[in-house]
């Protein structure tokens, strides 16, 4: 069943997750995936909303912790769970996971056994302005029966898709208006509690 999972994320998640990478280029970022199995066709995880988590310190479990208990309470009660979690690597050519990215997926996996990790495609998101491509600048990771992480074979663009068809082209206005100032991450937030990592007026 594993092997035939297609993950569906809408181009609100999609954007915050890559503005948070674009705010914090030297820096590994990490993110949370929120979303459902899709009630008609359990094939389908669909992924309606993301949390910027940290952008310093990403093994650091306290903070992990208490971000991960903030993000349950928070979309438990609107029926959301935590489905899988986004990772940026520090350096721009580097484009393997890392072991502290794999150990994060484990975690969420012991709750959410279909869960992905969505790894930042650099080179794909350099190429963004340039291209008309419409799939994600992610790369798509699932775990095998051995419980071991890898990455999605040549159907991995269609195994991850997002919602709407126009993202990258809204993600490239964004970029172009320096959008990516106004995320507001974890990190943040344990700084100065008005910042808000729920990000309500990031698209208004």
């Amino acid at each position: 069943m594993v092997a035939e999972l297609k993950y569906e994320i809408s181009q609100n998640a999609y954007i915050k997750l890559v503005l948070h990478a674009l705010k914090h280029k030297t820096t590994a970022v990490n993110g949370i995936l929120l979303g459902r199995v899709n009630p008609q066709n359990d094939s389908v995880v669909e992924i309606t909303d993301s949390v910027p988590l940290f952008h310093s310190n990403l093994a650091l479990l306290p903070s992990l912790e208490i971000a991960l208990i903030m993000i349950e309470e928070h979309y438990g009660s609107k029926g959301l769970g935590i489905v899988g979690y986004f990772h940026a690597n520090e350096r721009f050519d580097d484009a393997e996971l890392g072991i502290v990215a794999k150990n994060i997926g484990d975690h969420i996996c012991r709750y959410f056994p279909q869960a992905a990790i969505f790894l930042l495609d650099n080179k794909k998101l350099e190429a963004l302005p340039m291209g008309k491509d419409q799939s994600p600048v992610m790369q798509l990771y699932i775990r095998d029966a051995s419980k071991n992480w890898k990455l999605a074979g040549p159907d991995g663009g269609s195994r991850l898709v997002i919602k709407e068809p126009a993202a990258n082209a809204v993600l490239s206005d964004y970029i172009s208006s320096e959008k990516w100032q106004d995320v507001v991450d974890f990190d943040d937030h344990l700084d100065d509690i008005k910042k808000d990592w729920l990000n309500p007026e990031l698209f208004k």
